[in-house]
């Protein structure tokens, strides 16, 4: 089978984390796929992917307040403040997490554990659209 990509928008409030294991997961069931790989990626500097417990919503506040004490905005230590306090802490919060995931498709379906979903990680404090391609590899 062809490769295939599929683009996907995702609209942010501001600093969070987002959920978007159903989204990916509606792509590669539409895809028709039995087995393969699933890559998402982010095409942006200031937002990051990360596969992470979905279960209890505590995990992702306690993620966005670890984050923010290691990268606090407004750090002097920066210089790039083009776009405000927010701009390069931003990208540092990207660079320590990733941009890239590679999730395995099984008998149809993303082959998360059990408490395992995809998130975009918002690192921006205004509101964003956000793009995300997913490549599809398989049979």
């Amino acid at each position: 089978m062809p490769h295939q990509q599929h683009s996907l928008t995702v609209q942010t409030s501001g600093v969070g984390v987002y959920e978007v294991t159903r989204d990916v997961a509606a792509i590669v069931q539409k895809a028709k796929l039995s087995i393969g790989l699933a890559h998402v990626f982010c095409q942006h500097t200031s937002c990051s992917l990360l596969i992470q417990e979905n279960a209890d919503p505590d995990v992702q506040r306690d993620l966005r307040a670890f984050l923010e004490r290691l990268v606090p905005n407004g750090d002097r230590l920066f210089i790039h403040t083009a776009e405000g306090p927010d701009d390069m802490p931003a990208h540092v919060k990207t660079a320590l997490t990733q941009t890239t995931l590679t999730i395995p498709i099984t008998h149809g379906r993303l082959a998360l554990g059990t408490w395992q979903g995809i998130f975009l990680l918002e690192h921006r404090l205004a509101p964003h659209t956000r793009r995300l391609i997913v490549h599809l590899d398989g049979a």
